[in-house]
C-alpha cells in the first residue's frame, strides 16, 4: 500500500468518526438545552465523513425529522464513499 492511499484511508477514518461524535455531542447538548453545533457546521462535517454522520444520525435518533439531513446525509456518504474509492485508486497507480 502507497503512503498516499494510507493518508487518503486516515482522512477518510477521521473524518467518519468525527462526523460520528459530532452527532453524538449535538444529540447530548439538544437534551440538556445547551449551545448546538450549527446545522451548517454539521453538513460541512458530512461533506468529509458523511458515513460516520449519517451512521451517527441514525444511531442516536438525532436530526432524523428533518428531511434536509434524512435524505442529504446519506447522499454526502455515498459520493464520500465514491471520492475516497477514487482517491485510493488512483493514489495506488503513482
Amino acid at each position: 500500500m502507497e503512503t498516499l492511499q494510507i493518508v487518503v484511508l486516515a482522512f477518510a477514518c477521521c473524518a467518519s468518526l468525527v462526523g460520528f461524535f459530532s452527532m453524538k455531542i449535538d444529540k447530548e447538548r439538544a437534551k440538556r438545552q445547551a449551545w448546538r453545533i450549527k446545522e451548517s457546521v454539521l453538513f460541512l462535517i458530512a461533506a468529509f465523513g458523511g458515513v460516520g454522520s449519517t451512521v451517527g444520525m441514525y444511531i442516536f435518533r438525532h436530526k432524523t425529522n428533518h428531511w434536509y439531513f434524512k435524505y442529504f446525509f446519506p447522499v454526502l456518504a455515498v459520493i464520500d464513499i465514491a471520492v475516497y474509492v477514487w482517491l485510493f485508486i488512483e493514489f495506488g497507480k503513482a
